[in-house]
């Protein structure tokens, strides 16, 4: 028997970690991609031990198997043994160079360099051009870690190979990538988080309102919006494009929905309630949770079972004899009709969806920004090379390296700035950690080798999450590669945090001085096209709501949602600690903070237009004209900033459009849209653009 007491607080700290490790990797996609580099590895010195291979073949092996595991990721098993066959040819013509290289060494270093412009620019050809392009890369750089010969080639290439070969055994059959399990796996995880949601909305229902309730569900919403965006990011991995984008917005209008459930519970606790109304309330949340707590697997679909009519029946009463707790009986049936769609998506069900849109197909040559990324990385790399030579005629790959690293992905000076930050940053705690290993397990080489496995899991399952700690993982694995070389030294591990260093900087360097992007042009840019989003919205949604036009504005508003999240990765550094000026830092933030109110609001008034809502209402179109007037003229400050020519916000006239509105429905959809209304003249501040009253 289990000690009392002990038992239960054990059970929920149990089950707390893991739903928040559930929901941290919806379907474990990086679970099982770490898993494979490690268990890759593991195959391909497995396969080449018994023939005493010497220790730098067996580490080209291992990293062959974990770069292909790492990088490889086409959307079909077809794919992805293509791109395998031809990572062997570019990874042997890459060790072949390197090789030819190391015996002239200005060639190695002029090759290496421009091998950076090359991988940057392939990033352009998608999954499989950042594959080859990072295999290429990376093998390059090992062949002059492992520091090989020309004489060695034959037995490397074998090596790489096997390396390949392992990592193919593991993709295709030791660990086969079960897309339907890993979406099954998905849908449990937003499940747990939805059911979280409605849990949480019962209990403060119950409770009357109370403030630990409410921060409850607050909470409880947040961690489903933490969900739904993870399993944006996962959508890819576990469906084809078609369902992913599919996927995504039917998650975005369950979001919705559960928002707007979250927001009707708490006026509806605010209502005189009897305690026969709040008790049947409470029971219909609690028979829509059952629905969707259960393994995804065992679920009929919502709309087949007696409960779902019950609840459509339920929330289709308020239009005609409105009761007390009917706002909330409408919101669980929308819930439960978004679902439904979302359910549909997953079972593969298409008949209620939209045609999805062809992308536009990437020009092999064009002067983009891929473009000029790779010709700020060559510049880079070769500052690095001369910086780096300066501090050791050995080891200066390091700093290409890094230049290589702070490229990939960054867009603007600033983002280079801080991605370099980062990665020195985890450097310097890399090393401590790498010499803390490294003296740990000095001379037991099976516990280096434990470690180092454990090292490249941190490596591959962090690098999606945290740069910072992918670099620690890197760094401590390589001072353990050193010690299983026999050539590890406080002064190694020093000279690649100098190493690290002087690649950051030139890459800022080349970033500043060639062909620069500016993070505030670049976010000037991208908040014209949250505002070119936001006129589409408003326009689309007047159309709707005066009954003029039937149109998807949840989908208008998810273009927004997304308009904002780029605007969220552009002024990143402006608003990361790093920055030293607290009014830049507090710049980026308004502008943020202004710019995801404005979404929200959106979003609530995507989640309750209907048709003709506000069909009767004379003033409507007045109002979002106005509205749609601001963001006009917001736009022109924006595109034109500094500039004398724009016009002036003009604030609502005092007498809010919600006063003469009965309906609560509407009332709520006008209200939001003032809300909006006074985030776009709250916005214009951060661009110095006046606001006054009304016929001045």
């Amino acid at each position: 028997m289990g000690t009392p007491g002990g038992s239960p607080v054990i059970t929920r700290l149990r089950d707390g970690i893991r739903d928040r490790f559930v929901a941290s990797d919806p379907g474990y996609i990086r679970l099982r991609i770490a898993l494979s580099a490690v268990l890759g590895i593991v195959v391909a010195v497995l396969a080449l031990a018994p023939f005493g291979q010497p220790l730098p073949i067996l580490l080209v092996a291992a990293i062959s198997a974990m770069m292909t595991a790492f990088t490889v990721n086409d959307s079909t098993p077809r794919q992805q043994a293509v791109t395998l066959v031809l990572a062997v040819v570019i990874g042997a013509c890459s060790m072949t160079v390197a090789a030819l290289g190391s015996a002239a060494p200005p060639v190695n270093s002029i090759i290496f360099v421009l091998l950076i412009f090359v991988v940057v620019y392939a990033q352009r050809f998608g999954p499989r051009g950042i594959a080859l392009g990072s295999v290429t890369f990376f093998l390059f750089f090992f062949a002059m870690f492992l520091q090989i010969h020309l004489r060695q080639i034959p037995m490397l290439l074998v090596a790489l190979a096997v390396g390949v070969t392992s990592n193919a055994l593991v993709r295709f059959v030791l660990l086969r990538r079960r897309a339907d399990s890993e979406l099954i796996r998905v849908r449990r995880a937003f499940r747990a988080r939805l059911g979280a949601v409605i849990r949480a909305a019962e209990t403060y229902l119950a409770s009357g309102g109370s403030e630990r309730n409410r921060k409850q569900l607050r909470r409880a919403n947040a961690r489903l919006h933490e969900c739904v965006l993870l399993i944006e990011d996962a959508a890819p991995d576990v469906v084809d494009s078609k369902d992913a984008d599919m996927l995504r917005r039917r998650g975005i209008e369950v979001e919705l929905a559960v928002q707007w459930l979250s927001i009707t519970t708490q006026r509806t606790v605010a209502e005189q309630l009897t305690p026969e109304v709040r008790d049947g309330l409470i029971t219909g949340l609690q028979r829509f949770r059952s629905l969707i707590e259960n393994d995804p697997r065992e679920l009929p679909l919502i709309s087949d079972t007696a409960e779902f009519s019950k609840m459509l029946v339920e929330g289709s009463r308020i239009d005609t004899h409105p009761e007390p707790g009917d706002e909330l009986r409408r919101a669980i049936a929308q819930l439960a009709l978004a679902d439904v769609n979302a359910q549909r998506v997953v079972t593969h069900d298409y008949s209620d969806e939209p045609e999805p849109e062809e992308d536009e197909k990437t020009p092999a040559f064009a002067y983009d920004n891929q473009t000029r990324s790779a010709i700020q990385a060559v510049v880079g790399g070769g500052l690095a090379v001369i910086g780096g030579e300066l501090v050791s005629h050995q080891r200066w790959y390091w700093a290409v390296l890094t230049v290589f690293v702070v490229f990939v992905g960054a867009s603007t000076a600033g983002a280079t700035f801080v991605k370099g930050a980062r990665r020195l940053g985890g450097t310097l705690i890399g090393i401590v950690g790498g010499v803390l290993l490294a003296l740990l397990v000095s001379g037991d080489t099976p516990a280096t080798l434990a470690l180092i496995l454990i090292c490249v899991f941190g490596m591959v399952y962090m690098s999606r999450v945290s740069q910072v700690i992918m670099a620690f993982f890197i760094t401590c694995m390589l001072g353990l590669l050193y010690s299983l070389l026999g050539t590890f030294s406080y002064e190694v591990l020093w000279i690649r945090l100098a190493e690290t260093a002087v690649g950051a900087a030139a890459g800022l360097l080349a970033a500043v001085v060639i062909v620069p992007v500016r993070t505030r042009a670049v976010m000037l840019d991208d908040i014209a096209e949250v505002l070119d989003e936001l006129d589409d919205f408003l326009q689309q949604t007047t159309n709707l709501l005066s009954g003029t036009e039937n149109v998807n504005v949840i989908e208008i508003s998810r273009d927004l949602d997304r308009a904002v999240e780029k605007v969220r990765t552009t002024i990143e550094p402006l608003t990361h600690p790093i920055n030293l000026s607290s009014a830049r830092r507090d710049y980026g933030w308004y502008v943020l903070t202004t710019l995801e109110t404005i979404a929200f609001r959106a979003r609530h008034v995507a989640a309750r237009a209907q048709p003709g809502l506000l069909a009767d209402e004379n003033r409507f179109r007045l109002f979002t004209g106005r509205i749609a007037r601001n963001v006009d003229v917001l736009l022109e400050a924006v595109r034109a900033p500094g500039g004398k020519t724009h016009g002036k916000l003009i604030r609502d006239d005092g007498t809010p459009v919600s006063d003469e509105i009965k309906d609560p429905q509407a009332r709520s959809v006008v209200s939001s849209l003032g809300q909006l209304d006074e985030a776009v003249i709250a916005l214009g501040k951060a661009f110095d653009v006046v606001a006054v009253e009304p016929g001045r």
